[in-house]
């Protein structure tokens, strides 16, 4: 009985061919780098066979770990999804739901769809991590990602996160004062504006339609940021006029402190969508967020219809 292979061994095992990471598999399975090392050169100690090529940089599967690992892993996603079912016999449901979002979005749906499903489901933990880069969900331990359409792989199944959001020109009373009011978006030529860099390196070029055609200006100043609750900050300062979420910045747009712009040129909203794994199996967790949101998204769930997104940073 002591050389039978353990469940938590393959998991472990299955945990590190996910990621080809130690100490993302580390995090998962919430024990120690060591303790992964230990059980694998244990696993593969006992069983006489190498399933991973380790170095000091990279981590890869052998012939015989990628043979293993495709063995195990429909036992594994069906001893979870046994486990997990159990859930439909408690009055609540219970697990882990972690969720990979941009920053923006975050502050925006919070108050409206994210602390309400913690209220409707207390005994399920929601686990929310912000970023603006592009992120592999699977890759990166998450069940599920928030981002707009045309950032979402093909592979995954997408459902609308939240109404449209629309994008707003806002500048201070100040600066408009200052530099006058532009009449067309390519009047932002040379105007103070607040840039934005994505997480690649690249500059956005701000988003227009005009007569019903798309048009992109290349705008500039001396001020580059990568929120937007800061641009709206700095844009209340007078520091240069920001394309940010109209959502966000409502606030400040209703009390005068800041003056939205060129609304007649605003580009077409655009919705955030959920999106997850087409696999067949999803933790009763995310399969109860997935529902909530949906109802949302049906009106069936009242959500605030106003909020505060909170002081600028």
């Amino acid at each position: 009985m002591k050389n039978r292979t353990t469940l938590q061994e393959l998991e472990i095992f299955a945990a590190i061919a996910r990621h080809l990471n130690f100490r993302k598999a580390a995090e998962e399975r919430n024990v120690t780098p060591s303790t992964l090392s230990h059980t694998m050169n244990h696993l593969e100690q006992r069983i006489g066979v190498r399933l991973l090529n380790r170095t000091t940089r990279s981590v890869s599967l052998t012939e015989a770990g990628r043979a293993f690992l495709s063995r195990i892993e429909p036992a594994l996603v069906d001893l979870s999804s046994a486990v997990d079912e159990l859930n439909s016999w408690r009055a609540d449901p219970r697990g882990t739901v972690r969720l990979n979002m941009p920053r923006s979005a975050a502050t925006l749906w919070l108050q409206r769809i994210l602390l309400p499903f913690r209220q409707r489901y207390p005994d399920i933990v929601l686990e929310i991590a912000t970023s603006d880069s592009l992120v592999n969900i699977i890759e990166e331990g998450f069940d599920a990602g928030v981002r707009f359409g045309e950032a979402i792989p093909q592979d995954m199944v997408a459902i609308p996160f939240g109404p449209p959001i629309h994008g707003a020109i806002v500048a201070s009373p100040a600066l408009i004062a200052q530099h006058g009011t532009p009449q067309h978006p390519e009047g932002l030529t040379g105007y103070p504006c607040i840039q934005r860099r994505f997480p690649s390196g690249m500059l956005y070029k701000w988003e227009f339609q005009t007569e019903g055609k798309a048009l992109d200006v290349a705008v500039s100043g001396d001020l580059t940021l990568d929120n937007d609750m800061l641009m709206i900050q700095a844009a209340r300062t007078g520091a240069g006029a920001a394309l940010v979420m109209r959502e966000l910045a409502q606030p400040w747009l209703a009390d005068g402190s800041l003056v939205e712009i060129l609304t007649d040129y605003a580009a077409k909203p655009e919705g955030l969508w959920l999106y997850y794994p087409s696999r067949k199996y999803h933790s009763a967790a995310l399969r109860c967020f997935i529902d909530w949101v949906q109802q949302i998204n049906r009106g069936v769930v009242d959500s605030p219809e106003s909020f505060h997104a909170g002081n600028p940073p």
